[in-house]
C-alpha cells in the first residue's frame, strides 16, 4: 500500500501501533487513541496521533482507508461494564465508520474475534455457527452486522478480521496493556524475572498464537484487495499452555515451573486453531512467523538485557 491516507482507530494499542508504524513508512497515517490500553510512545514519530475516543464527533475521517482495532478488547473489560463496552465496541464502530462514509471512504478493515467460535481443536472455518457467550463477543458480532448494513445499504467494502491469540511480547508494544497483554508476553515477563507463572487448570489448554508481524500484512492485505466480509487470521497450529512455558524455558535458559491455579472465569474459551484458507484465497496471505520462532522473538530482548549486564 502507497501513497493512502490512513486511519488506524486505537492506533496507538498493541496491534494498533504496529499497523500504523508499518503503513506509515509508504503512506499518510493517523493513529486515534484514547490512551486506555494504548500510549503514543508505542509511535513512530511518521505517524500523527490525535487523542480521542471512537464516540468522539470530528474525528480524522478523511482517509482513503479506515482500520478499525479500537475496542474494549476483554471479556473482563465488558462484564466490568456493559454499557460502557457497548458504548465504545458498537455505537464507536457506527459512529467512525459513519463518519469516514460522510467524508467519502469506503474502505474499511475491522478488528472482530475467534473467541465466538468456543472451544474447537479442529481448525475452525469462518462459515461455522457461532454464539455470543459474554458481552465482549456481543459486541464484536453487533460490529459483523453493522458492516453488513454498511455494505448493503451504502456499499461499502468492510472485511472483518477474526484475529487469534496475537503476541508480540513486551519488548515489542504489548507492555502497556499489562495484565490484558497476550499470556506469551505475560509469561515470559515473569519466567525472565525468575517468577512463576500462573496456568489456569493443569495447562493443557490450546491456543493458535499468531504473531503481530503476520496479522499487519493481513491488515494491509485486506485493504488493499478491498475486500468484504468475515475473514480469519491465525496458523492453524495450536499449543498448549505448557507447551509454551517449556519453550520459554528452553530459549531463556531458565527452569521455572508454572503455579496451577483454578479457573477464576465463568467464561473461558479452552481450545483455539484457525482455518484461514479463505485469507490465503482471496490474497495470497499466509503466516510467515511460525510459533517457535516467535517466542525466539519475545525472549530476545531479555537475552540481550541479561548478556549486557554480565
Amino acid at each position: 500500500m502507497q501513497n493512502q491516507r490512513v486511519l488506524v482507530t486505537g492506533g496507538a494499542g498493541f496491534i494498533g501501533s504496529n499497523l500504523a508504524n508499518h503503513l506509515a513508512k509508504q503512506n499518510e497515517v493517523v493513529a486515534v487513541d484514547d490512551q486506555y490500553l494504548g500510549t503514543p510512545d508505542n509511535l513512530n514519530d511518521d505517524v500523527e496521533f490525535v487523542d480521542a475516543s471512537v464516540v468522539d464527533e470530528d474525528l480524522p475521517t478523511d482517509v482513503d482507508i479506515v482500520f478499525h482495532l479500537a475496542a474494549l478488547s476483554s471479556y473482563k473489560m465488558h462484564e466490568d461494564d456493559p454499557a460502557k463496552g457497548a458504548r465504545v465496541n458498537v455505537e464507536g464502530f457506527v459512529n467512525t465508520i459513519e463518519q469516514a462514509r460522510k467524508d467519502g471512504c469506503d474502505t474499511v478493515v475491522y478488528a472482530t474475534t475467534s473467541s465466538i467460535y468456543g472451544d474447537r481443536t479442529e481448525p475452525s472455518p469462518e462459515s461455522m455457527d457461532v454464539e455470543a457467550r459474554t458481552g465482549y463477543e456481543a459486541s464484536k458480532l453487533a460490529r459483523e452486522r453493522y458492516a453488513e448494513y454498511f455494505h448493503n445499504f451504502h456499499d461499502m467494502t468492510l472485511a472483518g478480521l477474526r484475529f487469534f491469540s496475537v503476541y508480540q511480547g513486551f519488548g515489542g508494544a504489548e507492555e502497556h496493556k499489562g495484565e490484558f497483554a497476550n499470556t506469551v508476553a505475560q509469561f515470559t515477563d515473569k519466567i525472565a524475572n525468575g517468577e512463576r507463572p500462573e496456568l489456569f487448570g493443569d495447562g493443557s489448554q490450546t491456543r493458535d498464537f499468531t504473531h503481530v508481524d503476520d496479522v499487519v500484512r493481513a491488515c494491509e492485505l485486506a485493504a488493499e484487495h478491498e475486500l468484504q466480509g468475515i475473514y480469519n487470521v491465525g496458523t492453524e497450529e495450536s499449543y498448549t499452555f505448557n507447551e509454551m512455558v517449556a519453550m520459554i524455558n528452553d530459549e531463556l535458559g531458565t527452569d521455572i515451573e508454572p503455579a496451577y491455579i483454578e479457573n477464576p472465569l465463568e467464561v473461558y474459551v479452552h481450545d483455539t486453531m484457525a482455518d484461514y484458507s479463505k485469507l490465503h484465497e482471496a490474497t495470497g496471505w499466509e503466516p510467515t512467523i511460525d510459533f517457535e520462532e516467535g517466542v525466539k522473538r519475545v525472549c530476545e530482548p531479555y537475552k540481550d538485557s541479561a548478556s549486557a549486564e554480565n
